[in-house]
């Protein structure tokens, strides 16, 4: 019993030091770092896409009536980025049927895009001059907002399961470019 009663104040008294140390150890002000300073962006690596897109795993998705570009995205190239940054094929097709297809990044804290490359004759080309910018949400061609929108994005917080993001893609549900409606509520 006393065997018991010893052990029990030994327990007791190694809790009770672990939480004082850990106390201590978490406090901002003795540590020097502000746990709500704001947080400096550090992008990855990006290596340019090994293959062409994949015809079969393309998913058109709406942008806005005022578009006369096609978009579809390769659900098979999306890469959900430590770094914050959502990584994706896009297929652009324009009203005479010729394609581009773009190597590209989206931001969603920052709400910013970046093209990192382009696909011609067969192979991927590097953009050197690629730089973040501004997601613009007014313009007729504004497929950035939609996909960050509709399916990249959880409001400012990149969406981290892949099986959401193909799901928010399906093209009866997607919402990123709101849909037009009439006045009973139904899509053009």
């Amino acid at each position: 019993m006393i065997l018991a009663l010893r052990r029990s104040a030994l327990y007791c008294c190694a809790t009770i030091a672990s939480f004082g140390l850990i106390a201590c150890a978490g406090d901002p002000l003795q540590s020097g770092v502000d746990p709500f300073a704001p947080s400096v962006f550090k992008e990855g690596l990006t290596a340019m896409p090994l293959n062409p897109p994949n015809k079969a795993s393309l998913v058109p998705f709406y942008v806005s009536r005022d578009t006369i570009f096609k978009f579809a995205v390769d659900t098979n190239s999306i890469l959900i980025g430590a770094d914050g940054v959502t990584r994706y094929i896009v297929v652009l097709t324009n009203p005479s049927g010729g394609e581009q297809a773009q190597y590209e990044g989206i931001r969603c804290d920052s709400f910013q895009w970046r093209i990192y490359g382009t696909f011609e004759n067969s192979a991927w080309r590097e953009n050197p001059l690629s730089t973040w910018k501004d997601i613009q949400n007014n313009i007729p061609n504004r497929y950035q907002a939609s996909l960050a929108k509709g399916a990249f994005c959880n409001l400012n917080m990149q969406e981290r399961d892949i099986k959401t993001i193909v799901k928010e893609l399906d093209p009866a549900s997607f919402i990123g470019g709101s849909k037009p409606t009439n006045s009973y509520g139904v899509q053009y």
